[in-house]
């Protein structure tokens, strides 16, 4: 039955773009303008009767997040934004998020500001759909998902997220978890696996917005805005962590800025494929690492600021670092002297999958591709 499913809602997507194509130019227009994730959603005026068309449209290192999808899908929708980290209450997004069982699709009722007490940590097979809302989601260090597999969040706001020391909070399976202290971050993945990170702005948080770290692999991050912030993006725990050596992360169609220092994303060990992403200037640098990362950076749009430094990359050495970097760029564009140094042998390629295989669009079209970045405000009479 889910693989009968699944084929029908690959023909409907289908049947429905060619309509579309042939009756609408107007609309067809806009399509083409977009990225191929928002191409395969964002056209269809009835995605509130049929969100689990999001689930197929990931691309990178995530693959398509076919376990999210299915009729054993439990549908939850959030009517309160109070929250209780120890005994949640039926209708809260913590509630949601840790103690329903299975599969789990969390919408919103209505827009909301939702101050956390402690951090959620979400349980496998869950997804965060604050699409048809505006959800901010505001506290201390925010969304983990820990040593889950199958997550998606898409389309929600995560700022000004602070430290918090260690504390009891309830986690998959209603079980008290004792967790240590927390630096600060919007979104932190910690031995996670096929996770998708999509549409959210994220913004002005204690220590990062996005760290995907301890073992993590199978990650996209895509279609976010990123602003405000010093330290935006870790993958890789630390320099000793060697089994961040099987990381695999997809980087592509963000907008980074205005006022980001540095970390964009910064990668030690593992592998980046970082593409089709717009970069409004920098402090520090905009893309490096430690402990030999491989970064393949392709068809990105770099603007450098007037005033500061024009290099994109930076990389840190030390006694552990055996040479062997591998920071290439393949057909990035480069304004206000923005520079790229490249170290490495250079094409090595993301040796993606059937299903995590996409193209990547001429740098030309970057700065159209990425203008809807962030948490997009979808109405209930029209497409996104």
């Amino acid at each position: 039955m889910t693989e009968l499913y699944h084929l029908s809602l690959v023909i409907y997507i289908l049947t429905f773009t060619i309509l579309l194509n042939k009756n609408t130019s107007l609309a067809h227009q806009t399509i083409t303008e977009m990225n191929v994730i928002d191409k395969c959603w964002r056209w269809n005026p009835h995605w509130r009767n049929d969100r689990q068309q999001l689930a197929l449209c990931s691309v990178g290192f995530a693959g398509k997040m076919i376990n999210n999808t299915g009729h054993d899908l439990v549908y939850y929708e959030v009517i309160d934004s109070s929250d209780d980290p120890l005994n949640p209450k039926p209708g809260t997004l913590r509630y949601g998020a840790t103690i329903i069982k299975g599969k789990v699709w969390i919408t919103f009722q209505s827009d909301m500001r939702i101050y956390l007490q402690k951090p959620i940590l979400i349980s496998s097979f869950t997804v965060i759909d604050g699409r048809g809302a505006s959800v901010h989601v505001i506290g201390p260090a925010c969304l983990i998902i820990y040593k889950a597999t199958d997550v998606i969040i898409h389309g929600i706001r995560i700022h000004h997220c602070r430290p918090r020391p260690v504390a009891s909070v309830v986690g998959p399976d209603s079980q008290i978890i004792q967790m240590g202290q927390v630096d600060g971050d919007a979104i932190r993945l910690v031995t996670a696996k096929k996770v998708w990170i999509d549409h959210n702005t994220l913004y002005e948080c204690h220590d990062g917005l996005l760290d995907v770290t301890r073992g993590t692999k199978d990650v996209t991050i895509s279609n976010n805005w990123f602003r405000n912030q010093d330290k935006v993006m870790l993958l890789g725990h630390d320099d000793g962590y060697l089994r961040d050596k099987n990381m695999k992360v997809t980087v592509a169609f963000n907008h980074f800025g205005p006022n980001c220092n540095q970390r964009m994303p910064k990668v030690r060990h593992g592998y980046a494929h970082v593409a089709n992403n717009l970069y409004l200037g920098w402090t520090q640098y905009a893309i490096g690492g430690s402990m030999n990362p491989t970064v393949k950076s392709e068809a990105n749009f770099f603007i450098a600021v007037p005033q500061g430094n024009k290099e994109v990359t930076w990389r840190k050495h030390n006694k552990k670092d055996k040479g062997g970097w591998n920071l290439y760029s393949v057909r990035d564009y480069f304004k206000n002297g923005a520079s790229f140094t490249q170290s490495g042998l250079g094409g090595v390629r993301p040796n993606y999958d059937a299903q995590q295989t996409f193209q990547v669009s001429d740098v030309k079209s970057v700065r159209v591709s990425t203008e809807s970045a962030g948490a997009l405000r979808c109405t209930k009479t029209s497409i996104c």
